[in-house]
């Protein structure tokens, strides 16, 4: 089993790494969320189900699976609340200045 969870495990920690180099890079919070959101959750659920085939067929696997299952659908959720709560209060997305000739 080591041989199919150790690449799902390093292919969701370059998610996440990618994840944290949107977040320091990117200009506002409209385009460092959605990197975030996006990468995040790949990153999470390719590590969590690596670390389920690694442990095997036990209990833990199977609330490892919930786990899954639960930030598969809660994290584009809580994404979208917090975009849309963003404009709500008035944030203004980045647009890009253009230089004069």
């Amino acid at each position: 089993m080591i041989l199919l969870s150790a690449p799902l495990i390093l292919a969701g920690f370059f998610f996440l790494l990618i994840a944290a180099i949107g977040a320091l890079r990117l200009p506002d919070f409209y385009t460092r969320s959605h990197a975030l959101g996006v990468t995040d959750t790949l990153g999470t659920l390719l590590i969590l189900t690596g670390v389920a085939l690694l442990h095997g067929f036990r209990p833990e696997t199977v609330k490892i699976f919930l786990i899954v299952l639960f930030f598969y659908f809660a994290n584009p959720v809580i994404t979208h609340v917090l975009f849309r709560a963003a404009l709500r209060s008035g944030l203004k997305p980045w647009t890009a200045k253009k230089e004069q000739p």
